[in-house]
């Protein structure tokens, strides 16, 4: 493995090239104290792997992670930092970083995580692993409805003419029901459909298959 480590702190720096040299399956380590080094100088065509800290002089982490998915997306990227936060972890997924490891770790969690990686694996500190887990919790809990409560027959109707464009007055005297009794079951759809205008209830009623 080729690795390239960016890291501003000195010591931190030093402490991760004595503890990754000569380290079984690590052939080369370059290390760089800022992004701009980095994309300037480093072998990039021969790097496997990018370890890099997030708060970085000048261009962060999490825009030199992106930079590098895009100009060499066979470089796997790791994030190595003290930032355990929700909004930083998925910024940094999202740029491409496929491993996550915070600065608490020990000595061996980083080796095996390096390991892994290179690996194809996904390595997070389990603090991180937890957060995405709940983030993807929550996501589905408040996009997705609860199957459990499926629509009425009366429901599934109004849905249909809903679908068809009819309004509550078209709709009410097509189902010979008042306008205020469409009203009632148009807001009991919205809640267990979870959304909030004509369009929106449409398409996701057709994606869960309701209509």
């Amino acid at each position: 493995m080729n690795l390239l480590i960016v890291e501003d702190n000195p010591m931190t720096l030093t402490n991760l090239n004595l503890l990754l040299q000569g380290e079984r399956g690590i052939d080369r380590i370059e290390t760089f104290a800022n992004a701009e080094d980095a994309i300037s100088k480093a072998s990039w065509k021969d790097t496997d792997v990018l370890l890099s800290d997030i708060d970085l002089p000048g261009m962060s982490g999490v825009d030199l992670i992106a930079w590098t998915h895009l100009h060499y997306p066979d470089t796997t990227n790791m994030v190595y930092t003290i930032h355990e936060n929700r909004d930083t972890v998925f910024a940094a997924i999202k740029a491409g970083a496929c491993g996550y490891l915070l600065k608490s770790s020990s000595p061996r969690e980083l080796i095996e995580s390096l390991t892994e990686l290179s690996e194809g694996g996904a390595p997070m500190s389990p603090k991180i692993a937890r957060k995405v887990i709940m983030d993807m919790q929550q996501h589905i809990s408040t996009e997705e409805p609860n199957h459990e409560h499926h629509l009425t027959s009366r429901e599934h109707e109004i849905l249909q003419q809903i679908e068809l464009g009819l309004s509550y007055k078209e709709i009410a005297a097509k189902l010979h029901i008042s306008p205020h009794t469409v009203h009632t079951h148009i807001k009991k759809i919205y809640e267990k459909v979870q959304v909030g205008g004509r369009d929106e209830v449409v398409k996701k009623a057709r994606r869960l298959g309701w209509i």
